[in-house]
């Protein structure tokens, strides 16, 4: 599936459209988690960039695989989101790539990006002789126990947050397995890691991991992500309302959550225009709460109105389906509803 966030509809995207072909290719995409970070390995180099005049496309193809599957998704985005990072960290020659590169790092190589912070645990980092380590517990690390590689933030003395590229395959790296009941993404297990003493390659200095513009573009990519996830539920509304003995009722539904993606569609494609214009002078992380927002708005319109125009039905006899709103409902609650809100409106109001 193709969802094309630029202007001009008309025609398809030959990388985007590849790019989502392969997904569907891996069997049990979504579902075996190896296989499918091994395609998101695979794919992540030939991926555009954000804010380098190939947003929309990226926030397509993101868009695209989310339309397939959920985790999917879930897994491919924090990959690329690693990729960015570093790119964006060599362009302001604020890391050593050949660090990097020695911590065993392959084509076949996976990433996963750990800057939640949470009550109790904390990741300390400490340079000694030039050479940094990092100690101590990371909670909400998503697929620990399966990616090769990971960003992690850590707390350097009592000042600020450094970023650092680990080995997660170190011996010293201990991933919990839990707990994680969710009946959502149950495969993207999200838990603690403990790390001791691990060596670490800093990706920037002091708190430029949470400063530069890109952190806000990661964000709105994930809203892109919730965006295509919510499709194949209006998809469902719309076979509905063709049905035989499909009342008015049906059509108000479909019309609901037309609306609704068709104005996030609308908020995305000009923020990834926002993006790709150098000196636009918006502030990024007021438009990626505006976006995450906006998106956030959407797809919960579209799964409350789904509940409300199909019932039970595809919700107790389609596998997919009800995966599919078990996972969307999962992934959307990275959006912090009333807070993000309230976050918003002190920006708007500083602003």
């Amino acid at each position: 599936m193709q969802l094309a966030l630029s202007s001009d509809d008309r025609g398809t995207d030959e990388l985007v459209d590849r790019v989502v072909a392969s997904a569907s290719s891996v069997p049990d995409f979504g579902l075996d988690v190896v296989a499918t970070l091994s395609w998101a390995a695979r794919v992540g180099g030939e991926m555009p960039l954000p804010g380098r005049g190939e947003t929309a496309r990226l926030w397509g193809i993101l868009a695209g695989v989310a339309a397939i599957d959920v985790a999917g998704a879930r897994i491919l985005e924090p990959h690329l989101d690693a990729i960015a990072i570093l790119e964006q960290a060599s362009a302001d020659g604020v890391v050593d790539a050949d660090a990097v590169a020695g911590l065993d790092l392959s084509a076949e190589s996976s990433w996963g990006v750990y800057a939640a912070e949470g009550p109790g645990v904390r990741l300390e980092a400490t340079e000694h002789d030039g050479a940094w380590t990092v100690e101590g517990t990371k909670p909400w690390c998503s697929l620990a126990a399966h990616v090769s590689h990971a960003l992690v933030t850590g707390w350097i003395g009592e000042g600020e947050r450094g970023l650092f590229a680990v080995r997660m395959r170190d011996s010293d790296v201990h991933p919990h397995d839990g707990p994680w009941v969710s009946r959502g993404l149950r495969q993207v297990v999200s838990a603690s890691v403990d790390f001791d003493r691990v060596r670490a390659v800093p990706v920037g200095g002091p708190g430029w991991y949470l400063r530069r513009p890109g952190f806000a573009w990661g964000g709105m990519g994930v809203a892109a992500a919730w965006w295509g996830a919510a499709h194949p539920l209006r998809d469902a509304l719309t076979r509905a309302a063709q049905g035989a003995g499909a009342d008015q009722l049906a059509s108000v539904h479909l019309g609901s959550a037309d609306l609704a993606l068709w104005a996030a569609r609308a908020v995305l494609a000009e923020a990834a225009a926002e993006l790709d214009t150098p000196g636009s002078g918006l502030d990024p992380k007021l438009l990626a709460a505006r976006v995450r927002a906006c998106a956030a708005d959407a797809v919960e319109r579209v799964l409350t109105t789904a509940d409300h125009a199909l019932g039970p039905g595809p919700l107790t006899s389609d596998e997919t389906y009800a995966r599919r709103v078990a996972d969307l409902r999962i992934y959307i609650a990275q959006h912090h509803a009333e807070r993000d809100l309230a976050r918003l409106g002190r920006m708007a109001a500083d602003r």
